[in-house]
Formats: C-alpha cells, sequence, structure tokens
C-alpha cells in the first residue's frame, strides 16, 4: 500500500512539473504562433508583401511536413525524450531571434533558408511532448493530461503575446524586440523540463503499447525499449517473451479510420491554417502601432478562449465521446469566415474604425473555441487510434505532418488570394473549403473512445484502463 502511495505521490510530482513546462513551452510548441506574430511584424516592420509572407509559411509548413512523421518515429525509439525536446525548443528559439534581428528584403532567401531550418526543429516539439505525457499517466490519463497540458500551452501563449504585443506598441517602430519574450519563455520551459527524468516516463506506455504505466518503468532495468523496425506485414504481434510488440508501420497505414482522420487533419488546416494571419494582417496593415497591439491581441484573444475550450474537452469528451466536440471544433471556422466576410463587405474600401476593427477583433473568440477544440481533441482521437499499437509517436507524427501540409498550403493559398483579388474574396473562399471536414467528420468518422474508458456523466475518477486494441464501430 505504501508503495501505491508513493507511486501515485511521485507521478502528481511529474504531472505538477509537466503542466508548468507546458506553460512556458507556450508559442515555442509548434512554432506557429510565432510565425503569425513574424507574418505582420515581417510586412508592417520590413515591407514584405503577403507572397513573400506565404513562401516563407509554405518552406516552413513544407519542412514540418517532411520532418514531422520521422520525429514520432524517433520518440517512438529513443529513451531520450527530455534531451530531444529540450534541444528542439533551445534550436526554434534560435531561429526566431535570428529572424527578428537579420531580415530584410536585401536576404530573403536567407529567410526562406531560417524558416525551412525552423519548421524541421518545430516537427520534433508536438510528439515529444505528448510521448513524454502519455508516458508518465499512460493513455487511461490521456484525457485529462492533455486537456492540462493544452489549458497550461494557450495560457503561456496569451502571457507571452500580450507582453511582447505590448512592447512593440511602446518601442515602436522598432517592433523587433518584442521576440526577446521567446528566448525568457525558452528558460522557464528548459528549467522545468529538465526536472522529469527518464526514470519517471514507462516508455511502453509512451509508446501506446500499454495502457497503463507500471511500476518500474521499462528503462529501469536496463533493457532497452526498441520498437519493431519491420515496415511490412509483422508475422506475430508478440516477441519472444511473450511481452507486446509495436505494429509494422505499414500495418498502421493499413487502418481506414487513421487514413480518414489524416485527411480530415489535412483539409481542416487546408482552410484554417490562413485565417489568422490574414485576420493579423486586416488589422495591421495601415494602422501602424495601433495595428501591432491588434494584431498582437489576435493571438492573446484565441489563445484565452482556448484555455476554456481545453477544460471543456477534459471535462466532457471522457463523458460523451470525441466526436460531438470534435465537430464543434470543425464547424465553428465556415461561421467565423462567414462573419469576417459579411464585416468586410460592411468595412467596403473605407478605413475600419474602431468599432469595426473591435468586430473584427473579436472574431478571435470563435478561432478559440474551434482551433481550442481542435488541437486538444486531435492529440485525444490519435492516442485512442493508435491504443495498442506501439506507435502513438508515430501516429501522432502523421496526423500532425497531415495538419502541417494542410497549414502550409493554406498560408501560401491565403496570402496569394488576399493579394490577387482581396480579403473579402479569400474569406469566402475558405468558407467553402472549411465546410468539406465537417461534413466528411460527421458522415464517416465514427466515435473513437474506446468504451471502457468511457466515464458516466456526473462520475467522477479516472475511467478502467483498456485491455485489448481500441474499441471502434
Amino acid at each position: 500500500m505504501s508503495s501505491d502511495l508513493a507511486k501515485k505521490e511521485k507521478t502528481e510530482k511529474t504531472k505538477s512539473i509537466l503542466r508548468w513546462a507546458a506553460l512556458f513551452l507556450g508559442e515555442l510548441r509548434d512554432g506557429l504562433t510565432m510565425i503569425n506574430m513574424q507574418s505582420a511584424f515581417l510586412i508592417v516592420a520590413k515591407e514584405y508583401h503577403e507572397t513573400q509572407v506565404g513562401v516563407l509559411f509554405f518552406v516552413f509548413g513544407m519542412s514540418q511536413f517532411l520532418f514531422q512523421t520521422p520525429a514520432g518515429y524517433l520518440y517512438d525509439y529513443t529513451e531520450n525524450k527530455v534531451l530531444w525536446l529540450s534541444m528542439a525548443g533551445i534550436a526554434t528559439t534560435t531561429m526566431t531571434v535570428i529572424t527578428a534581428m537579420f531580415a530584410t528584403q536585401d536576404n530573403f532567401l536567407f529567410m526562406v533558408f531560417i524558416k525551412f531550418i525552423q519548421g524541421g526543429i518545430t516537427s520534433f516539439i508536438p510528439p515529444g511532448l505528448n510521448s513524454i505525457t502519455q508516458g508518465i499517466v499512460g493513455s487511461v490519463g490521456m484525457t485529462e493530461q492533455v486537456a492540462v497540458n493544452e489549458m497550461m500551452n494557450h495560457l503561456g501563449t496569451a502571457i507571452i503575446v500580450g507582453v511582447g504585443s505590448i512592447i512593440a506598441y511602446s518601442l515602436y517602430p522598432n517592433i523587433g524586440v518584442l521576440f526577446i519574450v521567446s528566448p525568457i519563455a525558452c528558460l522557464g520551459f528548459l528549467y522545468f523540463l529538465n526536472q522529469i527524468k527518464s526514470e519517471d516516463i514507462d516508455h511502453d506506455a509512451a509508446r501506446g503499447l500499454v495502457a497503463e504505466v507500471s511500476e518500474a518503468p521499462a528503462n529501469a532495468t536496463g533493457s532497452p525499449v526498441e520498437p519493431s523496425y519491420a515496415f511490412g506485414d509483422a508475422a506475430t504481434t508478440h516477441n519472444a517473451d511473450g511481452s507486446a510488440k509495436a505494429t509494422s508501420p505499414l500495418q498502421l497505414l493499413q487502418d481506414p479510420i487513421l487514413l480518414l482522420f489524416i485527411v480530415i487533419c489535412f483539409l481542416f488546416h487546408l482552410s484554417n491554417g490562413t485565417v489568422l494571419p490574414l485576420v493579423m494582417q486586416t488589422l495591421a496593415i495601415g494602422n501602424g502601432r495601433n495595428g501591432i497591439l491588434l494584431s498582437g491581441m489576435c493571438i492573446t484573444i484565441a489563445q484565452l478562449v482556448m484555455v476554456a475550450s481545453a477544460k471543456v474537452c477534459g471535462t466532457y469528451s471522457a463523458q460523451y465521446g470525441r466526436k460531438g466536440l470534435f465537430l464543434v471544433g470543425l464547424g465553428i471556422v465556415p461561421i467565423r469566415c462567414a462573419i469576417l466576410a459579411g464585416l468586410l463587405t460592411i468595412k467596403g474600401d473605407a478605413d475600419a474604425g474602431f468599432f469595426l476593427q473591435t468586430l473584427i477583433l473579436s472574431t478571435q473568440v470563435l478561432d478559440g473555441v474551434g482551433a481550442g477544440l481542435f488541437g486538444t481533441m486531435y492529440i485525444l482521437v490519435t492516442s485512442d487510434i493508435s491504443g495498442g499499437t506501439g506507435r502513438f509517436g508515430l501516429t501522432l507524427g502523421m496526423t500532425t505532418a497531415a495538419m502541417s501540409i494542410g497549414g502550409t498550403v493554406s498560408g501560401y493559398l491565403g496570402q496569394f488570394l488576399a493579394e490577387e483579388y482581396g480579403y473579402l474574396s479569400a474569406y469566402v473562399i475558405l468558407m467553402i473549403m472549411s465546410l468539406v471536414p465537417t461534413l466528411v467528420y460527421l458522415l464517416f468518422m465514427p466515435e473513437t473512445l474506446p468504451e471502457k474508458q468511457k466515464i458516466e456523466p456526473g462520475q467522477g475518477g479516472e475511467p478502467e484502463p483498456k485491455s485489448d486494441y481500441m474499441e471502434m464501430v
């Protein structure tokens, strides 16, 4: 009994450290927040054209796409998860600072190279954080802990961007100094993350091979935890000693539910990825120091709402399932784009007054709901789908890669539409595009939460762990 109590206390302490690391991780998590701030910075302060910014988004996202799946596979293999995540945090912060210090019209190709490097680096962050999380709490504890991580991520981003925006407003036009918040946040992230030791992580649970963390994590025995390197159909599902064996990558790709979900992730980000930068640019262009402050508020407002959205996911997705909340997240995007198109129709060719600017800014509440629900639920759905395969990192790498390539194409497409046809037409086209993933998910995607992990409404506590591969419809 005393050993169980000590184990529980140790796990709770590690979870507490993890949530503080997630807070400081904030905008470093996928690199997109500061990329969005950089887009406004480059257009307002460095006189970049929208198409140039679109090219930077495209290169950044393509690099993420190329490295995301290998990064997930690495985290399934390595026991040095904390080290890899730490290095990724340091490196992406360095790339952000380089952009702020050296970006000019004369070195555009150098900036393209920097964004390619940064995209590859940031691809190691989402699977790293979530593999560590699952290795600490097991798949049965992911609903609660992922929600906490996402809440802290969004709160940290809101604080970081809010402080940076105030700095930029105060020192305008020298707004590049706002990016000083990135290295400060990185130091806090490294401090807390490196308090988590390798022995605190059950690497079998981290890979999704088992549902619960064991008394003695696999690495504590001195035995390396290695996934199968068989890329084809594996002949057995167990090793010679009877322990579970990881599914081969090709077996994983034969799962139709996984393939459908990858398509949905791609389509969502194809339509949604460029909306935030377009809103930021709508408010920033021609509005001087007020514009850059409004751009920062776009992110801050959305991130604060995302805190509440993540909380809702943690509270209700284990009771009522994943599908309903995910559909709300998907369905918010066309509504948001329709409202933005309507506001720009009212604005016409005139400059937006304070009231209209406020209304445009208020649409970020919808972004906080939609992207907040999606950002939490896609991790949980991926965990559901990968349960028992031993390939959680790889599966998360594939779904995140789909998001990256969708956001990449979206970023370039959005900037092209805005420059060639105007912001109003861009919002209308994005609204139509965003209906597709909503309908596909509604009509074809089953509920993914296993019955054994469901909690009855009003019932507290953790669900019973699942012992078999996920029970899908």
